[in-house]
């Protein structure tokens, strides 16, 4: 049985960390840096870091901010946000990054997936997939969940690991601060089309979202959340501890 991991999600907007609903609505709540510690020392498997509105700006992420955040962490980190660019991979990685996740990025120039992952290893290069239903259908959305490309999202995220992503961050829009379950049938979607870990994004707000999430998708790697962690309304060392307690196999 694979560890399931349990991944906190640090959005970041001018140098707080914020969180909202549906992707809007953000309010402020901490620094980057003491949350990032704090669920280092806690028990996450990893960290996520989203520069939540450089692609949207047109900008570069803050590097400063990234800096600080990964020299007070022990654990794998993920970072997106106007990743446009292999040198955008590289000032990311060098910086302090484990992963680089690209979401407009891959829209705008779909070789990029190709040429980071030659350049720096699959496992290196992480889809962030902003999707949300439009129509009946799946629907890829670009600069932080701004801008309907129009694209089908399943399709896109096949085609994405095909051209090299090693890992699939699916971050249902829909389901986004709702607190009432992750997407189970977007989730399970992407799960049939692809073979590489797939973490789930959208939607936790309780400890039995993640027990149902796990149980019902069997493929899924990773439970990706922000605000119940954020806000104190679940710990992660308790969520492990109930995940254990149903057979669901994680690091404690």
């Amino acid at each position: 049985m694979i560890t399931k991991r349990i991944i906190p999600c640090l959005d970041v907007k001018n140098g707080r960390v914020v969180k909202g609903t549906n992707f809007k609505n953000l309010n402020d709540v901490s620094s980057p840096v003491e949350l990032g510690k704090y669920y280092s020392d806690c028990g996450a498997d990893e960290l996520v870091f989203y520069d939540i509105t450089a692609s949207s700006d047109g900008r570069q992420l803050f590097t400063e901010i990234l800096t600080e955040v990964a020299q007070n962490i022990f654990i794998p980190l993920t970072v997106g946000g106007g990743i446009n660019t292999i040198e955008d991979f590289d000032r990311v990685l060098k910086c302090g990054a484990d992963k680089v996740s690209v979401n407009s990025g891959a829209i705008k120039n779909p070789d990029l997936i190709k040429e980071a992952a030659q350049k720096y290893g699959n496992q290196c290069v992480v889809i962030s997939a902003d999707v949300k239903r439009v129509d009946g259908e799946f629907r890829v959305f670009a600069k932080g969940g701004r801008e309907d490309t129009g694209m089908e999202a399943i399709s896109w995220i096949k085609r994405c690991v095909d051209n090299g992503a090693g890992e699939v961050v699916v971050n249902s829009i829909d389901t986004d601060g709702v607190k009432k379950g992750f997407d189970l049938e977007m989730l399970k979607a992407v799960c049939e089309v692809v073979k590489v870990p797939v973490i789930a994004s959208g939607g936790a707000g309780s400890k039995e979202d993640f027990i149902t999430l796990f149980k019902e998708i069997p493929d899924i790697d990773a439970g990706l959340a922000a605000s119940i962690f954020h806000f104190g309304e679940v710990q992660i060392s308790g969520l492990k501890k109930t995940l254990k307690e149903n057979d669901i196999t994680v690091r404690l």
